[in-house]
Parts: structure tokens; sequence; C-alpha cells
């Protein structure tokens, strides 16, 4: 019989709601409801983890039932009410032509279809879209720093994302507005599938009006006033799109001028005892002559004054009552100014007060209110059900006692202590004066006589005011009102990892976390990891297969809010400081190699003397380190190498280490220097006991509970410095150096106590353990110069020595995103000489055994985390290659393994 057969595609799922998948029919859906007649089908194809729905007309012949085409394509269904004899086909499209041709053809569609929307067609009558800034016009441009700091102010406050910002930047766009297409071409959709992609994908114009660029320019006019700028200008000017008249961008010019300076200030005598305290702590004084005027600065003097007299008493005192007066006309170019207190000050604000009663609220967990109440001292507590907290533990935290003069510093000091319990959710502080006997004889007082007592108080100097405020009975009541926070906080984290060892795979934590664990702000936690991985690369191909492995841990932590040793227990230093012990086991199986079972515990102390300074002390940290070889392990890596094998071996590490750190960032922003040096030590009191015990100090392989213990020191030191160039550019510099050094009971020192370079925070034009030691390169595949003939030699380039340097200079792209330029060197040697060649630092040879790489980063800071991708670039490399002079490396060609790039997280330092 004649076939006939007409067939029309197209997919109009981006048009109108459609009905769910059926889960029974992958490729298959109900017929298209329509008006009989039409033979119209319609199937979903599930294609590239993304559904289509293609619509197709076919009149074919043949039996009304279900059946599968002789092509090998999707079932056929028929249609319900065709005539008899005649069959309705439905048949996916996709089946006749390619994955590429249809990709290229919905690449069109999408295409015609958002380049058919106008982003300005449906725009609200008489506005314009607002496409983004040009480059801010600073009329006569100033490097200073104040000038900087004053430019950075107005360029928040002109800044102003248009649609399809690049990373949040205020002059550069996506090239593709897709928000903005589909906000023209889906909003006619009342409901259905478009209403949906309109509700989800759509992109609000940013219009002119909304970023109301006079607004922007006044603030911009006061932000430069504000810091000296007083005859500084700001203007805009709207600029056109050339193709679209209802697009426009902005160009904002600044005329800074020469900035105003201090040339006198003066405190005014306030005839107080107040005085006194201001003109007694005039050196701490953030106003200077010479220095720009600056409001910022001048409310942060008011804020010093107010926080100089409450930390004497004076409760009350608040920053508003104090008041400048500014004259500019008698220098031009200069302020002169004067510092007063402002008239209506309320007496009780120049009144010292003295603490009374103190009073502590703890409300339960879920707001009880407290139900009891017990006498500590000099503190009452009132709590719900049970104290949770030891009295003890929160008369420590109270940095003030009854009778004690009020002071601000006192009072922060005692909030930090309660919050640093990890007990409470918050701390709140109220105070409430007690009434005194003359406040009963004043009011009941003839009005006139406490107006003569008023003049005649007046009369009284300075020194006769301090005495007799002193001795007035003025006293404040505190409570202070705390909520128990939830006992109990747990986390669950999953994540994939990859490694420059060519090792990747997914992992797991789950945490567990008791707070108050035994009521003194004891924080125990319990976490059990686990992670499995497979080998990516051709390192052990030598092995016969890829090497899986997996890795299981439990450790438990015990934290402690105070120092656990005698005359500090309960104690609240001023910083912060803890106890904290830590107990852990750990499983890493790598099959055909081998299993290493390792025991974990320590004893840390915490603290810090100074905001800049702290000091980490572990008097106990006990390593149990048990391998399991495979007899592969042992033929190919142990008898090749028996340095690495010994380095492995199982053994006890019992080590005590110090660390010093000294971080000036809580006082500097411009220049920030920090240093860290670390001192470890571990056997020698084992090995001394053992020379007591009539044992050789130098005789190999004594043992503690059957097994081997290692015996060396250790010292590592790493200075960074900081340095702020402008608000959008920084020069950072690191250098570290390491030696560890073995003796008397083995020579070689633990694998994991060794040094190496290389990856994402060290030399990064080479992968972890790539380089070293010294001028060491093993043997290579004359064939592939990328592989060595020991498939393992990459786990051998570990050393005793270590030296690295870092210098990056960090600057600003785009909004958000912000790039780097980085130089890298490192090096590693061997303190003693073995079986590898060329491995010893030898004199007027460090700077030759030092690989040197440089690069290029990108940083997208989400504020709350920072992603970074650094491309490294290898320039020289310690060992001999086909290339002379000190650049013996091409980083383009890849036998030499001397380009890499990094994904990360955080800064590498």
């Amino acid at each position: 019989m004649k076939q006939q057969n007409k067939k029309i595609s197209y997919i109009p799922s981006i048009l109108s709601g459609l009905p769910a998948w059926s889960s029974h029919h992958p490729a298959l859906r109900a017929p298209l409801l329509g008006q009989e007649g039409n033979l119209g089908d319609r199937c979903l194809q599930r294609w590239g983890g993304r559904s289509y729905w293609i619509l197709t007309y076919n009149y074919l012949l043949g039996k009304d039932n279900l059946s599968t085409p002789a092509s090998g394509g999707p079932p056929l269904l028929s249609r319900r009410g065709a005539k008899i004899g005649q069959q309705s086909q439905l048949r996916c499209s996709i089946c006749n032509f390619g994955i590429r041709s249809i990709a290229l053809y919905l690449f069109v569609c999408l295409f015609l279809l958002f380049t058919s929307c106008s982003t300005t067609r449906h725009l609200p009558e008489g506005e314009i879209l607002y496409t983004g800034i040009e480059k801010i016009v600073v009329a006569d441009p100033n490097k200073s720093p104040e000038s900087n700091a004053a430019m950075q102010e107005v360029e928040a406050a002109l800044d102003y994302a248009p649609n399809n910002a690049l990373f949040g930047s205020s002059t550069t766009r996506f090239p593709l507005p897709v928000g903005l297409w589909i906000y023209s071409g889906f909003q006619k959709y009342k409901s259905g599938i478009g209403k949906w992609i309109f509700e989800k994908f759509a992109a609000q114009p940013v219009l002119l009006t909304t970023v109301n660029p006079d607004v922007r320019v006044a603030v911009a006019h006061n932000v430069l006033r504000e810091n000296g700028y007083f005859n500084g200008q700001s203007s805009y000017e709207i600029i056109p799109d050339k193709k679209d008249s209802l697009k426009a961008k902005i160009r904002y010019t600044i005329e800074m001028n020469p900035v105003y300076r201090y040339d006198s200030i003066r405190y005014m005598p306030m005839r107080h005892f107040a005085d006194t305290i201001i003109q007694a702590n005039l050196d701490k004084t953030l106003l200077r002559k010479g220095d720009p005027f600056n409001v910022v600065q001048m409310e942060n003097e008011r804020l010093r004054i107010s926080s100089d007299l409450r930390n004497n008493g004076f409760y009350y005192y608040r920053p508003e009552y104090l008041s400048y007066r500014a004259d500019t006309l008698i220098s031009p170019g200069k302020v002169w100014l004067q510092v007063a207190r402002k008239q209506g000050t309320p007496p009780n604000a120049l009144i010292p007060y003295r603490i009374g009663n103190i009073q502590v609220y703890i409300d339960g967990y879920n707001g009880e209110k407290p139900t009891d109440s017990l006498v500590y001292k000099d503190m009452t507590i009132f709590y719900e059900g049970k104290l949770r907290v030891r009295p003890a533990v929160l008369y420590e935290r109270l940095r003030f006692k009854a009778d004690d003069l009020y002071t601000l510093d006192e009072q922060q000091r005692t909030q930090t202590g309660l919050s640093r319990l990890n007990v409470f959710r918050y701390a709140e502080f109220q105070y409430a004066p007690r009434p005194t006997a003359q406040d009963s004889l004043r009011r009941n007082r003839d009005p006139r006589e406490q107006g003569r007592e008023r003049l005649g108080a007046n009369r009284l100097d300075s020194l006769q005011r301090r005495s007799s405020l002193f001795q007035q009975n003025n006293i404040l009541d505190v409570q202070i009102h705390t909520v128990y926070d939830l006992p109990y906080d747990g986390e669950f984290e999953i994540n994939a990892s990859t490694k420059d060892n060519n090792y990747a795979g997914p992992g797991a934590i789950f945490s567990l976390t008791r707070r108050n664990a035994f009521k003194g702000g004891e924080t125990f936690g319990v976490q059990l990891k686990g992670a499995y991985e497979w080998q990516t690369g051709n390192r052990a191909s030598a092995s016969g297969s890829k090497v899986n492995s997996y890795e299981l841990g439990l450790s438990s932590t015990l934290n402690i809010p105070f120092l656990l040793f005698p005359g500090y227990i309960y104690r609240d230093l001023e910083q912060p400081s803890s106890t904290t012990f830590k107990l852990s086991a750990d499983l890493l199986n790598r099959p055909k190699y081998f299993k290493m079972l390792s025991f974990s515990g320590s004893m840390t102390y915490d603290f810090r003397p100074t905001p800049m300074t702290r000091h980490q002390i572990s008097p106990f940290r006990l390593t149990y380190n048990k391998l399991n070889p495979t007899a592969f392990f042992t033929d190919s890596i142990a008898s090749a190498n028996q340095g690495l094998y010994e380095s492995l071996k199982s053994q006890f590490i019992p080590a005590m280490s110090y660390t010093f750190t000294y971080d000036n960032a809580s006082v500097s922003d411009r220049h920030n220097l920090s240093w860290s040096t670390t001192l470890t030590e571990a056997g020698n009191l084992i090995g001394g006991l053992s020379s007591i015990g009539g044992k050789n100090f130098d005789q190999k392989n004594k043992q503690l509970f059957g097994v081997p213990f290692a015996q060396f020191i250790k010292g590592t030191t790493e200075v960074r410095y900081n340095h702020r160039i402008d608000r959008k550019n920084r020069l950072v510099a690191r250098a570290m150096a390491g030696v560890i050094y073995s003796y008397g009971n083995a020579t070689v020192s633990p694998y994991s106590e060794q040094f190496y370079i290389g990856g994402a925070n060290s030399v990064r034009a080479f992968t972890i353990r790539s380089i070293g030691p010294g001028r060491f390169d093993p043997e290579r595949d004359p064939a592939d110069w990328k592989e060595y003939l020991n498939p393992y030699a990459y786990i051998d380039r570990i050393g005793d020595i270590k030296f690295e340097a870092n210098l990056e200079y960090r600057f600003n792209m785009v909004g958000d995103l912000n790039g780097a330029l980085f130089m890298d060197w490192g090096g590693i040697w061997a303190m003693r000489a073995d079986d590898r060649p060329n491995t010893r630092l030898k004199a007027g040879e460090f700077f030759n055994d030092l690989a040197l790489g440089t690069g290029f980063g990108i940083r997208y800071d989400l504020s709350f985390l920072l992603l970074r991708l650094d491309f490294g670039f290898g320039l020289h490399v310690p060992y001999a290659t086909d290339r002379k002079g000190y650049f013996n490396v091409n980083p383009f060609q890849s036998k030499y393994n001397a380009f890499n790039w990094h994904l990360a997280v955080g800064y590498p330092f």
C-alpha cells in the first residue's frame, strides 16, 4: 500500500508547561492532546542528562498496536482514534541524526531565541537600562596613603553592579545578558514551565533611576569633605549606548584638590576631674598636627576619650558629650581645632561609680527562667533546674569584684571570658545605680538650697573634686543575663580531593561535639573519617595494576578553656588560653604495598601573653606507627632503598615541642609581619633513662614496649611579610627553613617528620616530592623522559634540611576577582650520605641547588571562602638537563614536568 509520511519536529518545552516524564517508558509519552485527526504524538527522549520533547506527525499503514521498528529505534505507539488499518507511529527525531548535529541544532535554536529578544523592549516608559560605570576619572591623582583611603570610600559610594556584572564589577559585564534575555522573552508567561523559567532565571533590569547618580555624587562629595578635601568636587555624565539609546553608562569625575591638615589642636579645660584624666592621656591622642582632617579619626578620638573616662569609673559618660569646633579661615589649607565638653552633659556622666552587688542569671536551653539560686563568695547565681557550670569557673571569669571601680575594659574582658567558655549563647550586662543617702536628702531639700549647693560646688578645684567624688558612695549593682547554649553540635562532611601525587577520591567526616562536658566549659569532640582513593597516573605501573587505597580514622579531643597547671586552674588570662588533649587512631591501607596503623596521643598548652605573641607547648606527644608491609613492597622498595624503609618501619615517636608565634596583624594592616618558630625533640628522655639503665646512648634499636623508638631534634622557622601598597595591591614575601637531625637510637628520621618541596603551597612549578634532595634526580627512562626507571622514586624525594622562599604580588583584576604574579625558590638536602648521589649540601652550591619557578594565579573572593588557581612554570632545577646555563628548564617541554597547575582554597601563605 502507498505510504504517506509527513514529519515536522521542534522543541516546545520552553514555551509551555508539559506533563511529567513517564518512568515506565523512558523514550515514550502519551499522545499529544489536540483536535481529532491531527495524528500528533510526542515522545520524551533523555539525552545528555537533559530532557527534550520532539513533536512528530507520522501517517503510516500498519497494525494498530505497540511495536518496534526494524531500525531498532524506540517502540511505536498507536494513536487512539486512528482509522482502522492505519497506524500513527511515534518516532524520536534524535534517531535520525547524530549527537553533534543535535547539539548544533539546539545551540542555534537557543541563540536565535535569545538574540531575537531585546533587553530594553519591556523597560518602563521613560526608563534607561544601566550598563555600568566607566573608569572613574580622577582629575588630580594623588598616590598618598590618605588619598588612597579617601578614594576607596569614594569608589564604594559610586560602585553599583549592572546586570550580568563580571565577578561583581561595576565596570565589566559578561557579554551574554542571559538573565535580561529571559526577562524579555518569558515575562509574558503566566503559568507552566515558561513562568517557572522566568521566576528562576530572569534578571530584573537595573535602571538608571535605581542607581540614582545624583545621590551618589552627593555622597561622594561628603566623603571627600569628611576626609579633608573641602575643595573637592564630584560630578557625573550619562554616556548613551551608540547602538541602543535605551542603554547608558555613567562616567564619574572626581576632583580632589589639596587636603586640609590640622594646624592647631587644643583641648579646652572642662573644670572637672574628667579634665585631669583627659590631660593625663594626651600622649595617646589620635589627632596630631600635620595630619589630614578626617571625620572618622575625630570620632575615634571621641571614643578614646570616652573609654579613658569609663575606665576610671565614669560609667554614664558617652562620646557624644564631647564636641569639636573647627576653623578653616585662619590659615589657608589649615584647620584649627578645639575639643570641648558639650553643654548640657548629664550630671551622672561626671560621677565615678563603684561595683556593688553582682548577680548572674542563667536561663535554660529553651529560655526557661531561673528557679533556684546560690551564693558563691560575693556573687549570686540564679539558675534553672540544676547548675550546669561550676561556680568557681564563673567567678574566675569576672574581671571585677564588689567595691572595685567600674572600668569598661574589665567589663569587656568579662564578656570575652564568658564567651570563651563556649557554654552560653551571649552575656548581657545591666547596671543599676543604687540610691544614696545624699539622693534622699536632696529630694527632700528646698530647691533654693540645692541651687546654692551647686554654686558652691562649682568653686571647688579639680583636686578637691577628685577627693570628694571618689569618697562618695556611688554604687552600680550589676546583673549578668545569659542563656545556655545547646550542648551538642554535630557535623557531617562529604568531600572529594585530588592530590599532586596522582591520587584522587571521595571522603567523609562525621564530627560530634559536646559542650561544657565536665561543667567547666570543656569541649569534648569525637571525629570519624574515611577516604577512598585511586591512582590516576602511572606512578606504579610496574606493580601490574592501579593502586586503590583507603583510610579510616577515629580521634577524640578534649579542649579545656584554661591552663591545666598548678596555680592556673580555672584562671582566665587576659588573652585566650587552653589545654588540649588528643587521642587518635588511623589505618592506611595501600594494597600491594602495606598497611599502616598509627596511634597517637598529645597534650598541648596554648596561651597568648599579648595580642601579638602566642606560645604552644606540648610536653607530651607520643605516636606509634605499626607497618605491615607486603612481600612486593619489601622486594621492590625496601631492598632498593634501605633508608626509605627504615623511615617507614614500625616505631614509637615520643616527642616534646614548643612553638612561638609573633603576628602584628591585630595592630597593623599596612605592614603585617609574622614569625613562627618550632623546636621539637624526640626520644631524648627515654634515651637518657636507657643510659641510666646501663645501655649505651649511641646503641641502635633500643626498644620501648618491644618496639624501637625514634630519637631526633628538629627545628623550623618561618617569616612572612605582607605589605599593602594601596587598596588594590599587595606585596607578600615568605621565607622558611628547617632541619632535622637523628642520632642515638636511629640515624634515619621518621618519614612523616622529613621535609619535601613542591605543591600548591610550596614551589608551585613542581608537584609534591618531585625535586631533590640536593642535585639528585632518579634515573629516567630514555624512551620517555617523564618516567623514572624506578616507578617508586617519587616517594623517596625527602630530606633533612629545607629552605624555601616565595615572593608574590597580589592585585585586583575586576570586581571580586584578584590576580597574582609569583616567584618561588626551594630545595631540600640530606644530612648524611646514602646510596643516592649528590644529596648533601656543598659549599658554594646553595643557590644552584634551589629549584626556581614562576607563574601567575587567579583568586575568587567569596568573602567567606577564597578559591585559588595557580599556574607554575619551572625555570631552574638543581640537576643536569639538556639545556645549559642557570635557566636549564623549558617549562613548555612536557618531559621536564615543569609546568603545573594547582586548584586550592585560601592563600598559599
